[in-house]
């Protein structure tokens, strides 16, 4: 932290990023709390928590472990610790509202979870048969004994352990059992109709089924005590890049042993017997402190399959499809005409993805392009833009396609897509050694009157259909000569690893973006101190970069008047006196994930003296430094005005779904019946309002 900064007493250590990530979800499980939210979306809440935990513990505190054995990393015991127990208390909180908000509510909507003592004959009966057909066959009872040493358990697997009495088949008093439970099996059933209580849709949970037949799996014996259990490991895959010769093999080699990484977190039942729990702490070698028990099913994010099965449409959000743009970018009109004319400005998903994939899949088909140009980073397992991709390289176009490889837990599928891609002739690079490619671009090459022209699509969101009706990004078609210019530069320079001329218009990190990102701030900082016009608004999904968080505090501290707009981790404590008393943090969690990052500068009174910026970056060290990405400015007027009047104004206002930072890194909800930006851009943008701006 900069001497001046530091000599500020009122200010205190940053607000930790671990502290930053459970404030998030804390803010997303307010939402399974909210009675305006439809309550199979409240459930949702909840399992979107889970997964976000779980990732919490296979990336982030699986690094804060590690940091804190390093002697100068800056992690006490003490620091995890206190990670851990807030870790603790979130958990136990979704818990309560899943079974004292939630599930109360649903047994009154008629959807109903039947346990083991909850079911009637005729229930039982169908029960066991789908044990005895489905179930039985699949499961593999381990009873432990010197020659049966305690099984492999895959990260995040649903397992119990078992306390037997008795002797086994051999006369022999071994106690304790494991059943694994595969993955293939559904972990929600839906009981058929007719057996279901009058009016009531009923489902059991394969935990129950498992349970109910227990003793079954293990003849002659008598289970004394079981619990199911789940163990959560260190997920991130560690290849050292500058030893392998083959980075995609040395990845898909990783991915088999992913799920055997280091244990992190163990999961039980709070019914577990001590012994039991004690003896998987003991099998894994964790701390108590890693052990959870839980007051339900270890896997929250499998009641998903509830939701998918609940017959129930009033309970779920309305079904919302983001319009076609048709006044902009008329279906009839070739996009590559339409661009010659002017730039368009995609907002999803209020406006369709759609285009975008029209955009590719007209390059594909005309003769006359000749390049195509994609970054790849999160497309999913399916995607119709790869199967464009794939067919024009078919075709004979040239097809060079960057995989970034090491997307976390989407690699086998972007290393599946590579293969298919190379297999057609396609040209795949694997960005740069030590750095992720997470930029979002898509060039074409086009032959037009003799000459050769570019047309562009950037991105603050991924290349994926089903993402884009849930994220909420902006989309960027472009003709500008520099613009494209640029962007074929950054396609030259990570297929060739070869230097490029100076950037005209994008700012790409890990080169230009963060050095003039604080230029920008310090341009505003040198306007608030001569007594002129100095606002910064941002809208990101994280800040955590110190240098960038030092510079905001500089420019409050001058007079500049800041307001971020930081969805999930923001490490810089608003509203200290004559410290950053004129830095406001808001958090924006609603019924769409907010993903879009814009920037926007303005330091001092001519229209030269602001500066609008898209960015696929967050303001975190690992975005401008170890990341491939970029940002690039909105010059045409009304295209600004409109990113500000959608993206930033509405934000700044909403009383419905913002959350406050205050200065003790706590939130607060800034209200709950006032205006909502998202629903606002829902209504703006619906069909029969007669407009699509």
């Amino acid at each position: 932290m900069s001497p001046d900064i530091a000599a500020a007493s009122a200010l205190p250590a940053l607000l930790s990023r671990e502290h930053a990530i459970l404030e998030f979800n804390r803010r997303v499980l307010a939402q399974a709390r909210r009675v305006d939210v439809p309550l199979l979306e409240r459930l949702r809440y909840i399992c979107i928590v889970s997964s976000n935990m779980d990732e919490f513990f296979e990336v982030r505190f699986a690094d804060y472990i590690e940091a804190a054995r390093l002697p100068n990393a800056g992690v006490s015991n003490r620091d995890l610790e206190a990670v851990a127990a807030e870790a603790h208390a979130l958990i136990d909180d979704q818990y309560a509202a899943f079974n004292d908000d939630v599930m109360p509510l649903l047994h009154r909507e008629g959807i109903v979870i039947l346990n083991h003592a909850d079911r009637d004959e005729g229930q039982r009966r169908w029960v066991d048969q789908f044990f005895q057909k489905q179930v039985r066959p699949l499961l593999v009872p381990v009873g432990l004994d010197p020659s049966h040493p305690f099984p492999q358990v895959a990260n995040k697997s649903l397992n119990f352990i078992v306390r037997l009495a008795g002797r086994d088949a051999f006369g022999r008093e071994n106690t304790i059992a494991i059943v694994k439970v595969p993955r293939v099996l559904p972990r929600v059933i839906r009981l058929p109709g007719p057996l279901a209580p009058r009016g009531k849709q009923a489902f059991v949970l394969l935990t129950s089924v498992i349970r109910a037949h227990l003793g079954e799996l293990f003849p002659g014996r008598y289970v004394e005590a079981f619990s199911q259990f789940r163990v959560t490991r260190d997920s991130d895959l560690d290849v050292d890049e500058d030893d392998v010769t083959n980075l995609r093999q040395a990845l898909r080699t990783g991915l088999t042993t992913r799920h055997f990484g280091q244990a992190i977190r163990l999961e039980v039942v709070n019914t577990c017997p001590a012994e039991l729990s004690e003896f998987l702490l003991q099998q894994f070698g964790l701390p108590n402190a890693a052990l959870y028990r839980v007051n339900g099913p270890v896997n929250l994010v499998r009641l998903n399959q509830l939701i998918d099965q609940a017959d129930a449409p009033a309970l779920r959000f309305p079904t919302f499809e983001g319009v076609w743009p048709q006044g902009r970018l008329p279906r009839q009109q070739s996009v590559f005409e339409r661009l010659r004319s002017g730039d368009v400005l995609l907002h999803h998903p209020f406006e369709s993805f759609e285009p975008v994939v029209q955009f590719l899949r007209e390059a594909v088909y005309d003769p006359d392009v000749l390049a195509i140009k994609q970054t790849i980073y999160r497309t999913g397992s399916e995607s119709p833009l790869m199967d464009l991709l794939i067919e024009a390289a078919r075709r004979g176009k040239e097809v060079m396609a960057v995989v970034e490889l090491k997307a976390r837990f989407d690699e086998e599928a972007n290393i599946n897509w590579a293969e298919r891609l190379e297999a057609v002739g396609a040209q795949v690079v694997y960005g740069i050694v030590g750095l992720k490619t997470h930029a979002k671009l898509l060039l074409v090459t086009r032959r037009e009157d003799g000459r050769l022209r570019r047309y562009a699509h950037l991105s603050t969101g991924n290349y994926n259909p089903k993402t884009a009706r849930l994220y909420t990004d902006i989309g960027y078609l472009t003709a500008d000569p520099e613009l494209t210019g640029d962007a074929d530069a950054v396609f030259q320079q990570l297929a060739s690893l070869g230097k490029t001329k100076p950037l005209r218009q994008l700012l790409q990190a890990p080169f230009t973006l963060h050095r003039k990102t604080l230029h920008a701030i310090e341009a505003v900082t040198a306007a608030a101190r001569d007594g002129g016009p100095a606002r910064i608004v941002a809208k990101l999904n994280a800040l955590t970069d110190v240098p960038l968080i030092e510079a905001l505090i500089r420019a409050g501290r001058a007079g500049a008047d800041i307001d971020l707009v930081v969805r999930g981790a923001c490490m810089l404590p608003p509203g200290i006196p004559d410290v950053t008393d004129r830095i406001r943090v808001r958090s924006i969690v609603g019924r769409f994930l907010e993903h879009s990052r814009v920037l926007y500068f303005r330091w001092g009174r001519g229209v030269e003296d602001e500066a609008l910026y898209l960015s696929s970056a967050d303001w975190m060290s690992r975005n401008m430094f170890r990341r491939i990405e970029v940002a690039w400015p909105i010059r045409d007027a009304a295209l600004r005005q409109r990113v500000i009047d959608e993206c930033l104004v509405p934000y700044l206002h909403d009383r419905c779904d913002a959350w406050r930072l205050d200065a003790d890194g706590g939130y607060q909800r800034v209200g709950t019946d006032g205006p909502s930006a998202q629903h606002a851009l829902m209504q703006l943008y619906q069909p029969d309002t007669g407009t699509d701006a």
